[in-house]
Parts: C-alpha cells; sequence; structure tokens
C-alpha cells in the first residue's frame, strides 16, 4: 500500500507486510537528494516509529545508483540569485540525527554508488547492508566542501585514521572495505537482494533475514597499505600529513605519491576544515556533530570555494577550479576556526 508523505515522484512510501519501504525514484539524477525528498523521509520516519503495524523500515533506489549525494546545483542557483540553501541544510542535517536516534530497525540496501547525501540516510541507521556493486566515497572536498551528513560522526569511528584517509581524499572503496571498517554490517549478493528484501517484509527481523542471505566481503585493501595509511595520517594537522607524505615520496614511497596526487587538487580550505572537524567529532555525540557541521555549512555557503568547485565540476564542467586561497600552506589557523564559529542564525535546533 502507498502512502503520500509529500514525496512527489521523487520518493515513494509503501507499507509491505511488517515494513516501511521507502524507494528513491530519481535513477536519471542518481537519486541525488532533494529538499522534498529529505522533508518526505522525516514526516514518514516520525510516523512508522509510532506505528505498531511497522516492525521494520528497509530504504532501497531504483537504477544503478543508491544515492549519489544531494542537489548541490540547486546550492549553486540559490546563491545565484541571492539565497543561500541554509534550510535544505538544516533539514537533512536533522534528519541524519533522526535516523541515528531512530528507536526501529532501520535497514539501507545499498547496491551501487553511495556518496554525500546518500551516505547521510543509509550509514546512520541500524543495519547497513551492501552489494558488490556498491561504492562509497564522500568526495565533498574536492568541490570546496566537507563530509557533512554526519561525516564528522562516522568517519572517525573506522580506526586506524582510515576515516580520516577517506575524509581528505575523497577515495572510493568497495563493499569489502567497507565492511572491514565498519561502514557496512553485512554484505549480501545483489542477486539475493529479491529474496531478502521479501523476508524483511515478511517476518520483520532483519538479524534473521540478514542470517540467511549475508556472506563477508573480503578486504580489498591489503594490510600492509592500510598499515601505511594509517601511519600517513597519523600526525597533529593536515599540513604534518602533506609534509610526511612528501618526506616519503620523496624517498621512493609509491603509495604516498599517490595519495600526494589525490590531495593536490583538493580546496585547501576544505582539507583543513575537515580535518578538523573530524579529529573533533572523534569525542562528540551525533546531535553535536551535526550542530558542529551546521556551523562549517553556514560558513561555507558564504564563502567561495564551495561555489567554485560547483562551477568547476557541473556548470562550466572545466575540472579547474580556482581556490582562495590556493595553497595549504596560505591557510591560517584562525581562518579554519572561524569555520566553527556560532552562525548568525544560531545553532541548529532539532
Amino acid at each position: 500500500m502507498s502512502i503520500d508523505y509529500g514525496g512527489g515522484d521523487e520518493i515513494r512510501f509503501e507499507r509491505v507486510g511488517r515494513a516501511g519501504v521507502v524507494t528513491l525514484t530519481r535513477p536519471k539524477s542518481l537519486n541525488a537528494l532533494t529538499h522534498t525528498m529529505v522533508k518526505a523521509l522525516s514526516r514518514a520516519l516520525v510516523d512508522w516509529e509510532g506505528d505498531s503495524d511497522i516492525a521494520v523500515v528497509v530504504l532501497h533506489a531504483e537504477g544503478r545508483a543508491f544515492c549519489a549525494g544531494g542537489d548541490i546545483l540547486h546550492v549553486y542557483e540559490a546563491r545565484q540569485r541571492g539565497g543561500l540553501a541554509v534550510d535544505f541544510f538544516a533539514d537533512e542535517y536533522r534528519l541524519n540525527a533522526q535516523i541515528a536516534r531512530f528507536t526501529k530497525p532501520y535497514v539501507a540496501l545499498m547496491d551501487g554508488l553511495v556518496m554525500g547525501g546518500g551516505v547521510g540516510i543509509a550509514c546512520h541507521g541500524s543495519y547497513r547492508v551492501m552489494t558488490e556493486n556498491a561504492v562509497f566515497a564522500m568526495p565533498e572536498v574536492g568541490i570546496g566542501f566537507f563530509p557533512d551528513v554526519g561525516g564528522s560522526h562516522l568517519l572517525p569511528d573506522l580506526g586506524e585514521n582510515f576515516g580520516l584517509y577517506l575524509g581528505l581524499t575523497g577515495s572510493r572503496i568497495r563493499f569489502g572495505d567497507a565492511l572491514w571498517s565498519g561502514i557496512a554490517t553485512h554484505t549480501v549478493k545483489s542477486e539475493l537482494l529479491p529474496g531478502l528484501f521479501q523476508h524483511l517484509s515478511e517476518t520483520g527481523d532483519p538479524d534473521l533475514a540478514l542470517r540467511a542471505a549475508s556472506t563477508p566481503a573480503k578486504r580489498e585493501t591489503a594490510g600492509s597499505a592500510l598499515r601505511a595509511i594509517a601511519g600517513y595520517f597519523s600526525k597533529r594537522s593536515v599540513k604534518a600529513i602533506v609534509d610526511n607524505l612528501r618526506a616519503a615520496a620523496v624517498g621512493g614511497d609509491e603509495q604516498a605519491a599517490g595519495i600526494l596526487a589525490m590531495l593536490a587538487g583538493k580546496s585547501p580550505t576544505s582539507l583543513a576544515v575537515t580535518f578538523r572537524s573530524i579529529t573533533r567529532g572523534s569525542t562528540m555525540s551525533m546531535d553535536d556533530c551535526m550542530r558542529m557541521e551546521f556551523r562549517i555549512l553556514n560558513r561555507m555557503l558564504r564563502g567561495h570555494d564551495f561555489y567554485e568547485g560547483i562551477r568547476a565540476a557541473l556548470v562550466d564542467r572545466d575540472s579547474a577550479p580556482k581556490w582562495s586561497p590556493a595553497a595549504l600552506e596560505d591557510v591560517t589557523e584562525d581562518e579554519v576556526e572561524a569555520y566553527f564559529a556560532l552562525p548568525p542564525g544560531g545553532d541548529l535546533t532539532f
């Protein structure tokens, strides 16, 4: 039975057996999140949390991507009209925190690309299921932004500085590394998803359904490479990390040279802010992380690099952003700390 929570043709809600089922229905846009989708999902979760007939929530998507992020072109267009997309991000961050505190089983079935906003609606739930088609990334530093939607809460928990590596480089990982690091709770072959979905809806019991369907995936990244990453990213600042990588690269370390190449095209300001948000988030609650990210967001919406990154990636598509400042050495401590200051409209409220 279909239910209307105001999602239009962008997101569908159904009751199937004991499950409340959410389907992202923007496959041509890689299911990028819109404000409409965010508000509709929040309404559904409020309703279903108090509904005794709903035992489990299942989230999945149409098409080849689970969700490639938020609709950031809207953010750019809002600026062109003289406005700021603060309300969209505020509601998105509230939704991320709502999912993290949701009291019923919340099962995200990730079969395809999972980035940015897709991470926010999938990876704070209690069951995070990935198939061999899943690709996880938080590439925001490449567009002058930072790993938001709870990235400051999720990434520090991955251990051995792996989350810091993912946040600063924007690297993509597959389901084996996601399972090993803790991003995914289960891995399932894509061909078994229909049966898993049927079992979930019939029983409302994710543990029982996943026990029958899941098979642990092997880690893709070698242990030696992971140990090297842990060492590279163990420094007390992003500048120190880069210096460490440079020294290793000069000594012939090809892995370090490759990571340096990934960092080279990123916004220097975003790198510095991301480092601080992830390191601070390691000791903060989800709600406090969302408040911190809302502070950073407000500053970035009033800055230069985020819009320049969107322009280079999605508007002019020249892949040649002109960051300001252009070099990591020119990003001062005071400038970074300003991103964590109370925004003009006050902190995010829940």
